[in-house]
């Protein structure tokens, strides 16, 4: 166990957030996602998992260590529901945060549990 890491944040999904670049994409998606053939087409080439948990755990989780990218407008984003793009639906409005070098599969049932995350830059000490 590491300090200040929330336990949910694997090897394999620390290795990934490390190892992505700024303006990269991460997706974070439910279990209806076609993740295992999108994953085959990233840098990484593999499906990462958060097993067992809701997309909302996985998206307080991520953040901690993944700063958000500043300089585009669409940073996080989430999956609408078709024909009805301004609902919030189940999954986005149970979470705190709302935010494809990876995919990150979760336990996440529930419909429209997708997001798309573009990582940030960490500046140099003092700086944003």
């Amino acid at each position: 166990m590491l300090r200040s890491i929330n336990p949910l944040l694997n090897a394999d999904v620390l290795y990934a957030l490390r190892a992505i670049g700024h303006g990269d994409r991460l997706v974070v998606c439910d279990t209806n996602f076609p993740a295992d053939s999108i994953a085959r087409q990233t840098v990484l080439g593999r499906l990462l998992r958060i097993d067992n948990v809701s997309a909302a755990k996985a998206i307080e989780a991520i953040p901690s260590v993944l700063p958000q990218d500043t300089f585009v407008d669409d940073a996080a984003i989430r999956t609408e529901i078709v024909g009805q793009p301004q609902e919030l639906p189940p999954v986005p409005s149970s979470t705190k945060r709302q935010r494809r070098p990876g995919v990150i599969a979760t336990g996440e049932r529930r419909f429209y549990g997708c997001f798309l995350f573009s990582k940030g830059v960490i500046g140099p000490d003092g700086e944003r």
